[in-house]
């Protein structure tokens, strides 16, 4: 749409014209126009230097006027026009700004939609968070997957996980009633439960093949973890959605919230008020921790003893796991 048509003025010349001002000069011209064309036509003599001098005297005051409004409406254009859309830019920046914090408090950076398979997207956003990070928090249920990105990654960083408790069969009823919700229907609670065991058991493990990555780490058990599995870093906190009723795939929806946010604060505070629990067990394990060490603390966390071949099998369980997981998630070997 024309310029016109909005009612803009392009310059202080198109306003002039379009106000009255500009009509007074148009005025003045077309008398001098007519004086001189008068003029012309009238013989030598005092008439005829009066008009000439009329047409001459217009034309030069409308030559002066034109020329002081033009002057005019540039310097009102200066001091009035440019401050105020100045003052307009700044107050939608200011206003711009104000959402963007806004967003950032409240509202996810990324969201990842449910799945039957591991997001090969997803997962490597999530590396990137890894790398960049210090300091490592993780609330799940078993802690394979922290254990294999731990093992996928080159960095070292302090690691501090809380998982459920194998020994607490209560306990992981919320994890049980969320897969069977997607599993084939003739799985029955019972499979369900002892796989979910079983898992523990193998986090565990991989969480103490993953020690050399770490320079400490402290992993707090307890008997009713929440359901939605956490995973904070430095710059961002991770919430996967094992809380939503609606969910019918293995890998349920995500949010990501960046450093600074409502959610980040929160879930951080949580998550400390969670591991500092008296009521919960705690395994720490180092880079030096030994093999048989570990297995005495995983009896007295877990309450079931841990031999030799038992160790041996779960290690080799893991290991396929995180051979699949790094394939299907596409973070290679």
């Amino acid at each position: 749409m024309p310029a016109e048509a909005k009612g803009v003025r392009k310059n202080p010349i198109q306003e002039i014209f379009w106000t009255r001002t500009g009509l007074l000069l148009l005025i003045l011209l077309v008398i001098s126009g007519l004086a001189m064309v008068l003029s012309g036509n009238l013989d030598p003599g005092i008439g005829k230097n009066l008009v000439t001098s009329l047409a001459t005297g217009t034309l030069v005051s409308a030559i002066v006027g034109f020329g002081q409004t033009l002057i005019t409406a540039t310097a009102t254009q200066k001091a009035m026009l440019t401050p105020l859309i100045e003052e307009s830019q700044q107050a939608l920046r200011d206003l711009a700004a104000e959402y963007r914090s806004m967003n950032r408090e409240f509202f996810p950076t990324h969201v990842f939609e449910p799945t039957a398979e591991p997001d090969p997207a997803f997962n490597r956003l999530m590396m990137q968070d890894l790398q960049s990070t210090r300091q490592y928090l993780f609330r799940g249920f078993s802690g394979r997957h922290a254990a294999a990105r731990l093992l996928l990654s080159r960095a070292e960083w302090e690691f501090r996980a809380v998982v459920a408790d194998p020994a607490n069969l209560s306990g992981i009823s919320g994890r049980a009633r969320y897969l069977i919700r997607h599993s084939a229907a003739d799985v029955d609670y019972d499979t369900i439960q002892s796989r979910l065991l079983d898992e523990i058991r193998i986090g565990l493990v991989g969480l103490y093949l993953a020690r050399s990555r770490c320079t400490r780490m402290e992993v707090t058990v307890i008997s009713d973890p929440p359901l939605d599995r956490l995973e904070i870093y430095d710059d961002s906190v991770w919430v996967t959605l094992y809380s939503d009723a609606h969910a019918t795939t293995e890998y349920p929806r995500t949010l990501r919230f960046s450093e600074g946010s409502f959610i980040y604060n929160m879930e951080r505070a949580e998550f400390g008020r969670i591991s500092a629990s008296r009521h919960a067990h705690h395994l720490v394990i180092t880079p030096d921790t030994s093999r048989q060490d570990f297995i005495a603390q995983f009896e007295k966390v877990t309450g079931s003893p841990l031999t030799e071949e038992q160790f041996l099998e779960l290690n080799a369980e893991f290991y396929n796991f995180l051979r699949e997981f790094s394939v299907t998630a596409e973070l290679g070997s």
